[in-house]
């Protein structure tokens, strides 16, 4: 039997008490993104008939933080009355269409795609009505366990809060994932009771009615169990943060990219990174694109940024939303603020901050210098304490410094103004008003000499 294309229902309702948060619980951040993300990114990858979010008071929350995934249907979960009342609000928009539904946990994210794929292959393939995901926990605390009869066939789910003694001895536990046939699923919710000690309709309940109506029943055991972690408090967060960094990690060394004392090293899931790129430790790197041949030193921080194949990233850099230009030497040191863009062969030293700013092809600022709001040429060479005056305390002006120029040491720029090609700003200059190309600007103090002035002033002290 071919697996058709499920219905993908979502439940991200929650707020999670245990969070002790004002925040809806799938919206707390994971490797720097909503956990919630993380399970649509998993969901989109699979063949699906439609996407669907259940959600209560955290509606709006959730809306605004997924509002990058244009094909999500909300269903409204009025009142929190447990698992099987939040999938029974989907009833309307889910049943007429038939087929089958996936139903997710919101805080359960680690699930890879291919799992989820075989899932379910298992329950088409097996002619199951209804269909769930199990694993062995050697700590099952928390947990709902599977019961099993003699010949291994699943039996129920019991609650922890519901399980007896010797019930909590199970070791496999439900992971919250589950495949059902739409008609089969809601006619059996409509039997769902609120016998149990949260006074909440279980959509665990669903499976033991199967069951007792011999419809059969799927348990799919995964080989991995960190897939099968729920997040449902700060600890199971940082835990699932940290399984899901060291899965990257693993996937690009593999890839062919060198991590130098890999367990300090960020690499979020939206980046991309090419072959032989080299990354020291205890760097970040959150939604960029790395090409190949960069080598990053320690304690670099990238976010929202490109990195062109050859770059040479000193240690401490920070950058975000920037695009570094090929073969270029930063740092250490180093800030790139959003809107800045270098072309091939720049050298922007130590202590140098960049913002709002174009720098040509094999220009070079060496240290100690700000450059904001600025269009800078080719083969431009900035000395060191060089500054743009670039905000008169209302608006922001640009500076425009063309190719082949020479900025002298200590030197400013009180935007707006054009300093023309090949020019030679003299150090110490303030410069007020545009440059001719070709010309010496100089705009200092004539320097005065005062013989004998120290001491003098050494013995008007001694008198004092």
């Amino acid at each position: 039997m071919a697996a058709t294309e499920p219905h993908i229902l979502i439940l991200a309702a929650g707020m999670g008490t245990r969070m002790k948060s004002t925040i809806s619980k799938v919206l707390h951040p994971v490797l720097y993104r909503p956990m919630l993300h993380h399970l649509l990114d998993v969901a989109s990858k699979l063949p699906h008939a439609s996407l669907n979010v259940v959600v209560g008071e955290n509606r709006e929350q959730v809306a605004e933080a997924c509002a990058e995934y244009k094909a999500l249907n909300y269903v409204d979960q009025p009142s929190p009355r447990g698992t099987g009342h939040a999938v029974l609000c989907a009833r309307e928009a889910l049943q007429k269409k038939g087929g089958t539904v996936l139903v997710l946990n919101g805080d359960v994210i680690l699930m890879r795609p291919e799992t989820l794929s075989a899932f379910v292959e298992s329950h088409a393939a097996k002619g199951a009505v209804g269909s769930l995901v199990s694993a062995q926990f050697k700590d099952p605390r928390g947990y709902g366990r599977i019961l099993r009869d003699g010949a291994g066939r699943p039996l129920a789910i019991r609650e922890e809060k519901d399980c007896s003694e010797t019930e909590r001895q199970v070791s496999e536990i439900n992971v919250g994932v589950y495949l059902f046939d739409t008609d089969a699923l809601f006619e059996s919710l409509e039997r769902v009771q609120t016998g149990n000690k949260q006074k909440e309709y279980y959509l665990t309940d669903v499976i033991e009615i199967l069951i007792s109506r011999a419809e059969s029943v799927n348990a799919f055991m995964i080989a991995d169990p960190t897939e099968a972690l729920g997040i449902n408090d700060r600890l199971a967060l940082a835990e699932a943060e940290r399984i899901l960094s060291g899965r990257l990690r693993a996937y690009w060394m593999r890839e062919g990219v060198s991590l130098q004392v890999p367990e300090t090293i960020t690499i979020d899931s939206r980046s991309r990174l090419s072959r032989d790129v080299q990354i020291e430790g205890n760097c970040r790197v959150v939604n960029s694109s790395i090409e190949s041949g960069v080598y990053i030193e320690a304690g670099c921080r990238i976010e929202n940024s490109t990195i062109r194949a050859g770059v040479h990233l000193k240690e401490g850099c920070y950058l975000e939303d920037s695009d570094v230009g090929p073969n270029s030497t930063l740092g250490p040191y180093l800030h790139l603020r959003p809107g800045t863009r270098l072309e091939a062969g720049v050298k922007l030293g130590n202590f140098v901050e960049v913002k709002n700013s174009h720098i040509g092809k094999d220009s070079k600022a060496s240290h100690l210098s700000y450059i904001g709001d600025a269009e800078v040429g080719a083969d431009v060479n900035i000395g060191c304490g060089f500054v743009t005056c670039n905000y008169d305390g209302t608006n922001k002006h640009r500076t425009v410094i063309e190719d082949g120029v020479f900025v002298g040491s200590d030197s400013q720029t009180v935007a707006p103004l054009t300093i023309g090609k090949g020019a030679y700003v003299a150090s110490g200059t303030t410069l007020t008003r545009d440059v001719p190309p070709g010309a010496l600007a100089i705009a200092r103090l004539k320097q005065t000499n005062k013989e004998g002035f120290v001491a003098r002033l050494k013995s008007r002290k001694k008198k004092d």
